[in-house]
């Protein structure tokens, strides 16, 4: 199964889900299908059940990430509620969220390094829903790993809120450490204009434009992948230009 995982920042500094001022960011991931399987670390209390998973970044392990089963779960309200069970990874990048009474749970979250975002996995064709965890007595859940990826890629060209002309463009961004290739979308604030470039593949911090660009305001979005085609990090969404 195809699954997504979303990074949900919001600007009370609190991770609480797509609020007014969210802003959110999404990667796909194409994970394990079917039962995930592996070796349990911890036994669960008689009548109660773990759940088991690795988090990475750059395909290594990420220690002391916070984790979060969430009894109920809404992405686009109240973000993780109800009863929360929390865990952190070890130096391996494992956690195990111990006793957990048996039912199903609507979200697990995990913390996006020392910042206030997380990221939860999504099921269904659009990714719309959350993806849901049975727990079952006297046995281990094991979900499938989470690969974080960050959100400090360095726009140079243009830079955020100018205006600039169409001829002639060069997009450039800082090179971003461990990346083997980039890819760039150009959104047009009128959504009857195609956006020119979408997904764009580029090996080098820099592309230049070969496409004519009609009059207007674009948002600019980069992001970082290492060889193994994990993402590494993207743009901030609030990086604008205006041709003219």
């Amino acid at each position: 199964m195809l699954k997504k995982f979303v990074v949900v920042s919001v600007c009370l500094l609190i991770v609480a889900g797509f609020a007014g001022c969210a802003k959110k960011k999404s990667g796909t991931q194409a994970d394990a299908s079917g039962p995930i399987e592996g070796v349990e670390k911890v036994k669960p209390a008689p009548g109660t059940g773990n759940v088991q998973g690795k988090v990475l970044y750059n395909d290594a392990p990420v220690a002391n990430i916070e984790v979060k089963l969430c009894e109920t779960f809404s992405r686009f309200l109240s973000g993780c509620g109800g009863k929360i069970y929390t865990a952190k990874t070890d130096k391996d990048g494992d956690f195990v969220i111990t006793n957990v009474p048996p039912k199903q749970y609507e979200g697990l979250t995990v913390r996006v390094f020392d910042t206030d975002s997380y990221v939860f996995a999504t099921t269904g064709i659009a990714g719309i829903g959350a993806q849901k965890y049975d727990v079952v007595a006297d046995k281990t859940l094991f979900v499938a790993p989470t690969y974080l990826f960050k959100g400090d890629l360095k726009v140079v060209n243009p830079k955020p809120g100018s205006t600039v002309s169409g001829e002639g463009l060069e997009l450039q961004w800082e090179p971003y450490p461990d990346a083997a290739y980039y890819k760039f979308t150009l959104y047009p604030d009128n959504h009857q204009i195609t956006p020119p470039y979408f997904n764009q593949r580029v090996d080098a911090p820099s592309f230049k434009v070969n496409k004519t660009l009609e009059k207007g305001t674009y948002r600019y979005k980069v992001e970082a992948y290492n060889s193994s085609d994990r993402k590494l990090s993207e743009t901030s969404d609030d990086i604008n230009f205006t041709i003219n």
